[in-house]
């Protein structure tokens, strides 16, 4: 049973001060059914609570993801979480809303308080003792010292297989013991003698012949100071015994197979102490690093005095804790003589349950291999200092990718990184000691890359990692890790401390990309150099594209670009958006961009000029925030137009609707200003709705709590589309430029338009129609009800200095202009 709270977020009602009617409490049990709903349920999911309570959980809920019970959503409201969750409106529409563990509990909910007292064992019920003797194997005795008269419990005669009550002497139990009768005797009479307690091992045959193995337990029983009685008990340890056996006959069978192997094997736990090792990899190891290792011995202690190895080995392990299996070649440790190049099968160790034990590896000698092939083709396809594959053979990788992406839908990602600075570790530690960096930097990489992956190195300090089969967002994550393991990775050489960052340029390839694979790692350079002047460890990300302009007009514009941004000289228009199915007062606009000429007279670049550009070298982000940060500023000073300004929109890029940070950046910015939250828009692409659907319901909350409205730009560009615009927590549905063209004459996109516009409708939401451009496509959209239009027909863009108010001369002074 657990009680849920559901607070619903509503854009035109921003702030705290009105959360108490937008919550509401639900108990379901451990079936999905609700129990309870409070009388705030109407207000948020238009249910009435007696229509509630005794159904199922679905009834409200979009779809089975958004199951509270599922266990993607359980275990993060189990830990204090609040979870985002698509419900369904009484009315129909779908909406956004947070579910969390309700904090504050009734007392009827809290446990009942209970006590733990000692009880008294003289009153003990004899069944008890029967049944704790039986489950746990045990018996207990009682010797009367006076008249030698022994007694025991039923466990003991079960034990030794014999009916309870059986007339039988101590002289006579003792002929059950294999071994050790005499011993037994001596036991008894010292402990009469001293008072000291014993415990002994036995093996007993039972009266049907069965061979057990027991431990015998006495102590004296005193009254008065005087020995009375001896007591104790007889365990049956049979099942331990046998598993200890067992245990040491399958140990003696695993070191005699891991003697008569040359392989290197080992076995470690979670802590890297050394479970087994055979002679095999002692010796190795000894050899290699001076040090005798053992069962028992830790691996980071005995590598203490080789702090590379020690990191390395430390990640491999790692590694294989995390994973099941994998393999790899190398040497057992870098250095400079040569070694035995090994290939190592690492398994992980683990319970039914999953629980990590450890794990093992084996290591097979490959040098003979590893010898021949870098006299053939090896020496051809790989890097003779750091192992990985060459230029030459990650290009072949590439186009052999680029062949089957051309058969089948999928995204890979090219990352290209230039280490920086790196060119000064040779004067720092002397001659070579780049080439050991690298080798060593190379190795930490090839631990951390999916196996799938082609980790190159491409020429001096540059290498490039071929991310296959992977979306974007987890493409992101995997360049930054790489990129803080450089930062982080510490090289020690004769008592210098090498460290270094790296500077990478992300490319994504989807869709169409260049079919030449020169061409895209040209692509993924100039990436990389735009993140290694912008200021250095970094990753500048970028989408591919297909058809590359004359490399001199691209040069010419992205220094346009650039110094557009530096010196905040972006050129911003305004477009306005008219209400058609009523009137409504005050401007509506949304903020457009061009970017001026170098010189006088030089035509603008126009967002379709300049766009493609901005991505490629990931100044997309940057701009998004300079076109916001200039509005405001204009804003800031025109605060006259706060009446009335009632909607300025921004179009957002991948790169935003992916920065975690951009919501926190419009409230910064927002703060201060006299205009409210609610008249700014950000409108975030369909295309980038459908692709990235949670990422943007994330921002679009975010937003909403920041006070700004959010739209979906692009609407009806494809089927996804009528989905979005039921469930994702936007604002405003403005649709795609292709419904409407010909729409005053084609029925099937008026269909479409209005099947679109009545989704927006029911789920509470405006509608605009854009790129309007004729009187008869006017006509059309006023019929179909739609809110707001925007195009040629009813207002062409104009600079933004045209939106200021007008001037008026009063006997205080000037106002407006």
């Amino acid at each position: 049973m657990k009680e849920f709270v559901i607070h619903r977020y509503r854009s035109e009602q921003p702030g705290p001060a009105r959360a108490g009617e937008r919550r509401t409490v639900l108990r379901i049990d451990d079936q999905g059914r609700v129990v309870f709903a409070d009388h705030h349920a109407e207000s948020v999911l238009g249910y009435e609570p007696a229509e509630l309570e005794g159904q199922m959980v679905h009834r409200v809920l979009a779809s089975r993801e958004d199951d509270p019970f599922a266990p993607a959503n359980r275990h993060r409201i189990e830990s204090g979480q609040n979870v985002l969750v698509t419900f369904r409106h009484k009315e129909g529409f779908f909406y956004t809303a947070s579910l969390s563990l309700r904090q504050a509990t009734r007392d009827a909910d809290k446990a009942a308080n209970a006590l733990i007292a000692h009880r008294d064992n003289s009153a003990m019920d004899a069944r008890l003792l029967r049944s704790a003797e039986s489950s746990a194997g045990f018996g207990i005795w009682e010797l009367d010292i006076a008249n030698n008269r022994m007694t025991w419990t039923e466990g003991v005669y079960q034990l030794l297989e014999l009916r309870p009550g059986t007339d039988i002497t101590p002289e006579q139990a003792l002929f059950y013991c294999q071994t050790g009768q005499a011993r037994v005797r001596a036991l008894f009479r010292r402990c009469i003698r001293t008072g000291e307690p014993f415990s002994l091992d036995l093996q007993v045959l039972t009266a049907r012949q069965a061979l057990r193995s027991v431990t015998l337990n006495g102590r004296v029983l005193k009254n008065g100071g005087q020995a009375q009685r001896l007591g104790g008990t007889l365990v049956n340890r049979t099942r331990e015994m046998t598993r200890e056996q067992e245990r040491q006959r399958v140990s003696q069978m695993l070191s005699a197979t891991t003697q008569a192997t040359p392989d290197l094997v080992a076995a470690v736990d979670p802590d890297l102490t050394l479970l087994h090792c055979n002679p095999a990899y002692a010796r190795h190891f000894a050899h290699t690093f001076g040090v005798q290792p053992g069962a028992g011995d830790n691996l980071k202690q005995l590598l203490a005095d080789f702090p590379n190895e020690r990191r390395l080995m430390e990640r491999l392990w790692q590694r294989a804790f995390e994973r099941d299996s994998f393999v790899l070649e190398m040497p057992l440790a870098q250095q400079e003589r040569e070694l035995p190049v090994y290939e190592f099968h690492y398994q992980r160790l683990a319970t039914p349950q999953g629980d990590v034990l450890g794990a093992v590896h084996v290591g097979r000698d490959i040098s003979h291999k590893v010898s021949h092939s870098a006299r053939s083709d090896y020496r051809i396809r790989h890097d003779p200092v750091t192992g990985l594959i060459n230029r030459r053979e990650f290009i072949a990788r590439l186009a052999r990718m680029l062949e089957q992406q051309s058969k089948r839908d999928a995204c890979h990602s090219l990352l290209y990184l230039d280490l920086d600075k790196f060119e000064h570790f040779n004067e720092l530690a002397g001659t070579g000691t780049g080439d050991r960096y690298l080798r060593e930097l190379a190795g930490n990489l090839g631990v951390r890359v999916r196996q799938r992956d082609a980790l190159a190195r491409l020429s001096g300090d540059t290498f490039a990692l071929l991310i296959e089969n992977c979306p974007e967002p987890r493409a992101r994550r995997i360049a930054q890790d790489i990129l803080q393991q450089i930062g982080d990775f510490v090289f020690e050489w004769q008592g210098q401390s090498l460290q270094t960052t790296a500077s990478g340029g992300l490319l994504i390839l989807e869709k169409e990309v260049p079919g030449d694979p020169e061409q895209i790692l040209v692509q993924a350079a100039d990436l990389c150099h735009t993140a290694k002047t912008s200021g250095r460890n970094r990753i500048h990300t970028a989408h591919a594209v297909s058809h590359q302009d004359d490399d001199g007009q691209t040069g010419q514009r992205l220094e346009q670009i650039r110094q557009a941004l530096k010196n905040n000289a972006l050129t911003l228009e305004f477009q306005a958006m008219k209400p058609v199915a009523s009137a409504t007062w005050g401007d509506h606009i949304e903020i457009l961009c061009r970017i001026p000429g170098e010189a006088e007279g030089q035509d603008w670049l126009l967002p379709e000029q300049f766009l493609p550009i901005a991505e490629r070298f990931d100044l997309a982000k940057r701009l998004d925030r300079q076109v916001i940060l200039q509005t405001l500023s204009w804003l800031d000073d025109h605060r006259l137009l706060e009446p009335r300004l009632k909607y300025c929109g921004f179009n957002l890029s991948l790169a935003s609707l992916l920065d975690d940070t951009f919501a926190d950046f419009m409230a910064s910015v927002l703060r201060g200003l006299p205009f409210a939250p609610d008249c700014f828009c950000l409108e975030i692409r369909e295309s980038h709705a459908t692709q990235y659907p949670d990422e943007v319901a994330v921002l679009c909350d975010a937003l909403h709590r920041v006070g700004c409205q959010v739209a979906l730009d692009g609407a009806g560009a494809s089927v996804e589309s009528y989905g979005l615009a039921a469930r994702l927590p936007v604002d405003i549905i403005k649709l795609d430029r292709k419904v409407m063209q010909n729409l005053d004459q084609d029925p099937v996109q008026q269909v479409m338009v209005e099947a679109l516009h009545r989704i927006a409708e029911a789920a509470g939401k405006t509608t605009v129609a854009t790129f309007i451009e004729s009187d008869d496509t006017l006509r059309k959209v006023r019929a179909l009800g739609i809110h707001y239009g925007q195009g040629y027909r009813l207002c062409r863009p104009r600079p933004l200095a045209e939106l200021t108010p007008a001037a008026v001369d009063l006997s205080t002074g000037r106002i407006g202009g």
